[in-house]
């Protein structure tokens, strides 16, 4: 078995023990179309509005984790969309989110869901809790007036975008509810949006870089995106890991999922296997963090930062940007000594350390062909001082 060999079979290894079982995405997935499918009953306050409940968020582009601690809630990121009768002349934000949280309650009280609903800034929350237990956030949201439909698309293709790409992905930007939105109770027409559907296709479009013929991507269009397990997702996985491991006493400063995933994305250039997709992703992903303003742009809404919290003045105790270099380098650290080392012991002890994964030292000698004493060389430690190291990036 050569080098490389034993690189990517340690790397998928951990992944799989990461990896959500099917049977967490089944269980979302008859969920959310649960309550989608109580939504539009006949008795519904909201079946004329043709409502429709889909994930977003990691379940969706199929890179969701295992929580690090084991007995933690999954997080499960909803959009209820009311595709009918309902406009921003017609609502205000409140107005649209309370009459989604009435359904929200009464399907919360049919379903025998003990957790009273929690409202959050954007959503609702239900403490969906049996075999398998969820956070399922769900946050209402409607079609994006054809102006701001059009913005994007002019935005997107002066980004590069070709315009089959940018009309497709503007149609899907929605308007969502916020509390903390200044007319949030008002009839108004400066709502945020979003555009978790326009993500999705964005993302899958950077994971069939790895699909080689046509052929390939036609049967692969047939499996549920969390199925595919490309190696961009498997890597997305690895890193969020790292990130959650590494952060774990301060997860207020980590830096945010959205900014890892499209950064990988970006940096991914359709490598075929794990292991040459993370050090391809790990030594590129810096240089897509712009110099200035929009710093991690949203592909598909390229005005948005999603690093706009790094220059808040009410971020700044957080030094999330710091934070971010000081984790990128890190990663590239113990990414680096976890695959050049040829010790079992010392590859199982990592693995734990550094990404929380359980490997059986003897099970690792066994399937990498290592030896199960140490090695005559053993890597040294190389931890990172506490002064981060200097932001780098590139004009976009």
């Amino acid at each position: 078995m050569t080098t490389k060999e034993q690189k990517r079979l340690l790397l998928e290894n951990m992944v799989s023990l990461l990896e959500l079982p099917v049977s967490a995405y089944q269980k979302a997935k008859d969920r959310y179309e649960d309550i989608g499918s109580w939504l539009g009953r006949d008795e519904s306050i909201c079946n004329n509005n043709d409502p429709h409940i889909f994930p977003q968020g990691s379940f969706r582009l199929g890179t969701a984790i295992r929580p690090l601690i084991e007995d933690e809630a999954y997080d499960l990121d909803l959009a209820c969309k009311l595709r009918a009768q309902i406009t921003k002349k017609s609502h205000s934000q409140e107005s649209l989110k309370v009459l989604v949280g009435l359904e929200i309650e009464s399907y919360r009280i049919a379903r025998g869901i003990k957790a009273p609903k929690d409202e959050k800034h954007r959503c609702w929350r239900l403490e969906y809790q049996d075999t398998l237990s969820f956070h399922m956030d769900i946050t209402p949201c409607i079609s994006a007036d054809d102006a701001r439909q059009q913005l994007i698309f002019e935005a997107l293709r002066k980004s590069g975008e070709d315009e089959y790409f940018s009309q497709g992905t503007s149609h899907l930007t929605v308007s969502i509810t916020d509390n903390r939105h200044p007319e949030y109770r008002q009839i108004s027409e400066n709502w945020h949006i979003s555009n978790p559907e326009g993500y999705a296709k964005w993302f899958e479009s950077r994971m069939n870089l790895s699909l080689l013929t046509i052929l390939e991507k036609a049967q692969v269009d047939e499996i549920p995106i969390y199925q595919r397990k490309t190696p961009l997702q498997r890597v997305v996985q690895l890193l969020k890991r790292h990130r959650d491991l590494m952060f774990k006493d301060d997860p207020e400063v980590k830096p945010i999922s959205i900014i890892l995933t499209t950064l990988a994305a970006r940096a991914y250039n359709g490598e075929t296997d794990i292991e040459s997709a993370l050090t391809s992703i790990l030594s590129r992903m810096g240089s897509y963090v712009n110099a200035a303003k929009p710093r991690v742009p949203n592909p598909v809404d390229p005005a948005e930062d999603f690093a706009d919290k790094w220059s808040r003045p009410e971020c700044n105790h957080l030094k999330l940007e710091q934070n971010f270099w000081f984790w990128l380098q890190q990663a590239q650290t113990d990414i680096e000594l976890l695959c050049s080392s040829d010790d079992a012991g010392f590859i199982s002890e990592q693995a734990s350390k550094k990404f929380s994964v359980r490997m059986n030292t003897s099970e690792i000698s066994k399937s990498l062909g290592l030896a199960l004493g140490p090695s005559i060389i053993v890597p040294r430690t190389h931890d990172i001082e506490s002064t981060p190291p200097k932001p780098w990036g590139q004009e976009k």
